[in-house]
């Protein structure tokens, strides 16, 4: 079975260095903001809050994994929420560790958090598909890599820091892969696939993205009217559904190209396109440099791969 998850998953490439290890005691509060960087968080012990951009925020417990694709302003506080001119900075107190509110006392919260890295060319266009905040509770396999990383990051064992780095690529992996599961927090590509009668139309992109496919052509793979079809993905996905196609078409494309696999107009083929020219006028406007360009891996200036969400 075609699983479009594991597609956006497989092109991203997510890796993880381990950042730093959190302590907290009474209120505080964090801003910051981080440019559209990835984000993870897990709490170790204790609970604490999130928000980004201005949000509600969002409470997060031992056990729990955020991870955001692509973050920009983030405000962390303690589980009680501090007063307004509360603004905390963290203070090392060893080597990769920080310490955040009251100075003294025993610390009522332990996290790890840090930043993550898609290596994929793609990875403007595939976050676009992702939802905004990945937030992971109750999960039994992410709650014992999370119990992993605490116990490895608190050790002085042999080439920790290499295990360190293993465990967070396979826990942003499972964090990628668990929303289809959980309560989806924003639009994403998860949220529509935990959608029985979408899901079906998504697998089918998928499956054959050559086809030259209308929203009337997937909404009848949905078993759905065209204009309900249409309202239900934009609600779920965050997109419209040619938006989607042509989002997955030119991340297709774009590693197609890095990896010289073939010729521009095979791939234009290969991704739904009936000519080179019409593929090449279409990845230009969405990408900011033609084909041969990328291909030759030159970047165009202010370009990021897709528009942010």
């Amino acid at each position: 079975m075609v699983d479009p998850l594991a597609d956006v998953v497989a092109l991203l490439r997510p890796a993880a260095r381990f950042s730093k290890q959190v302590s907290g005691a009474g209120q505080w509060r964090i801003r910051r903001s981080d440019a559209g960087e990835p984000f993870y968080c897990a709490v170790l012990e204790g609970s604490c809050q999130i928000a980004l951009d201005d949000q509600a925020p969002v409470r997060l417990q031992a056990g729990d994994f955020v991870l955001v694709p692509a973050a920009h302003l983030v405000c962390m506080t303690s589980a009680e929420s501090p007063p307004e001119d509360v603004l905390s900075t963290p203070v090392a107190v060893a080597e990769g560790r920080f310490r955040i509110g009251a100075p003294k006392g025993e610390p009522d919260l332990r996290i790890l958090a840090g930043h993550c890295t898609f290596a994929s060319p793609n990875a403007g266009l595939l976050v676009s598909l992702l939802p905004r905040l990945i937030h992971v509770r109750d999960a039994p396999r992410l709650a014992a890599l999370v119990q992993l990383l605490g116990d490895e990051s608190g050790a002085r064992r042999p080439a920790r820091d290499v295990v360190l780095e293993r465990l967070l690529e396979v826990l942003l992996i499972e964090a990628l892969r668990a929303p289809g599961e959980q309560e989806a927090v924003w639009p994403g590509l998860a949220q529509g696939l935990a959608d029985p009668r979408l899901s079906v139309a998504i697998r089918a992109l998928h499956a054959d993205p050559t086809r030259p496919w209308t929203v009337a052509a997937m909404a009848k793979e949905a078993a759905l009217s065209r204009s309900t079809f249409f309202a239900r993905f934009l609600a779920k996905v965050g997109m419209p559904p040619m938006e989607y196609l042509v989002a997955w078409r030119m991340a297709l494309a774009k590693d197609l190209l890095r990896r010289r696999a073939a010729a521009v107009a095979d791939i234009a083929a290969r991704v739904g396109y009936g000519s080179a020219s019409t593929f090449s006028v279409a990845f230009t406007r969405h990408v900011g440099q033609s084909p041969s360009q990328f291909a030759r891996g030159k970047v165009a200036t202010g370009q990021h791969g897709g528009q942010a969400r």
